[in-house]
């Protein structure tokens, strides 16, 4: 018994020896960017290696401010990404659900094309999403325009699908002998089980929504509805790049990702996890 905790013991310091320095390699980065986001833009360059951080912290998020009304640039950011989170969450369970649950005509057609989705790079249909959206819809610069299109996803379409198809029949059988009904059943009882899927979903659907630059800077040419990432990028001109306001702000883009994963990783591991099984 002992030999066994012994090797077990082993095992676990052997496994920290290894994936210490690797999680450090990791973090380096992120240290560095809160490095240089309190150094000025001469300081930067400098040819030195500087591992602690200065002093020009608050001024670099003071001329952040200054240059690109950062503030509202990210209250928009989080309102999108939290709007779009929730809608396509919502809209995707309703997709896997009705592709899991419901034999239909033509249902292996549908997730055919879903699947064909996946492999369409975006750079094929933002021209022509954005002339539907911008000059047939006149919905440029509006948060309609920065939330709805992008809300479907295909990815989290199977995703769930592959979610629902692991739970039990007899369990829906058991509700509708009851007389549940069925919108009952998917919000009452399957959604309650795929919380996990859920929520990994939702953190992989909120990063993509708030790392999401190139349909931002398409649709929204205002100042006023520019998210964070669009209004991080006006800061790179032509004769002047402020290299100390850029990293100001990418740490606070950086400050609600690990927020959000740090809270949620227990729910995120174990829907990944699910999905992985079946």
């Amino acid at each position: 018994m002992r030999s066994k905790s012994q090797a077990l013991l082993i095992k676990t310091i052997a496994l920290h020896a290894v994936l210490t320095p690797l999680a450090i390699i990791w973090l380096f980065p992120l240290w560095m960017m809160f490095v240089f986001a309190t150094m000025p833009d001469y300081g930067i360059f400098s040819p030195e290696i500087v591992l602690l951080p200065s002093t020009n912290l608050i001024e670099n998020f003071k001329n952040l401010q200054a240059d690109t009304d950062f503030v509202r640039a990210m209250t928009i950011s989080v309102g999108v990404a939290a709007i779009y989170t929730f809608l396509s969450v919502l809209l995707t369970s309703m997709a896997g659900w009705a592709l899991a649950r419901y034999r239909f005509v033509g249902r292996s057609i549908v997730i055919g094309i879903i699947l064909g989705t996946i492999t369409l790079p975006f750079a094929v249909v933002v021209i022509p999403q954005f002339i539907m959206v911008a000059r047939e819809f006149k919905l440029a610069n509006t948060w309609i325009a920065l939330i709805v299109p992008p809300l479907f996803n295909s990815l989290g379409v199977l995703f769930m699908r592959q979610a629902f198809s692991m739970m039990p029949n007899d369990l829906f059988d058991a509700a509708r002998v009851e007389g549940v009904k069925e919108w009952q059943i998917f919000l009452r009882i399957a959604l309650p089980l795929s919380r996990p899927t859920m929520a990994a979903l939702a953190i992989i659907l909120f990063l993509a929504s708030w790392n999401n630059y190139l349909w931002p800077l398409l649709i929204s040419s205002k100042p006023g509805m520019m998210t964070a990432p669009v209004a991080l990028g006006t800061l790179i001109g032509l004769t002047k790049v402020s290299w100390g306001g850029i990293m100001a702000g990418a740490l606070l883009l950086t400050a609600p990702i690990l927020v959000v994963f740090v809270f949620l990783q227990r729910h995120f591991i174990a829907g990944i996890s699910a999905g992985a099984i079946k």
